[in-house]
């Protein structure tokens, strides 16, 4: 049985495949929070000033997805996303069963590795 390929449905089905890479995943931030600044109608000039990040940082984080923790919180305050940072590692992620076993046993631990203990002599 032969099959026709179609190579616009092909490309169609990849539209939204992306790599996780860090460098693909800032850009596309950038672009959201730019797509969500100008569907406000807010000028950089103005997200500058409601945030208190410099005007020179928001541009540098919409052209190149540069941008500190910190500086991107204020803007996702002033955008009105409070709810979207404070929930980014909120909820537990696993690819397999033996991580879920590790989460659902170290729930309740502060740190991911054991307390050493000083022997004294």
């Amino acid at each position: 049985m032969a099959y026709s390929v179609d190579n616009n449905n092909i490309l169609s089905l990849l539209d939204g495949f992306v790599l996780d890479n860090p460098a693909d995943i800032t850009w596309q931030v950038a672009e959201n929070f730019r797509k969500r600044r100008v569907e406000k109608n807010i000028t950089r000039q103005r997200i500058s000033e409601l945030s208190g990040v410099p005007l020179s940082t928001v541009a540098r984080f919409e052209q190149k997805g540069l941008i500190g923790f910190e500086s991107l919180v204020r803007l996702a305050v002033a955008l009105g996303y409070v709810s979207d940072i404070r929930t980014m590692f909120a909820t537990s992620r696993f690819d397999t069963m033996e991580e879920l076993d590790v989460i659902r046993r170290k729930s309740g631990d502060k740190r991911a590795y054991a307390k050493k203990v000083s022997k004294k002599i």
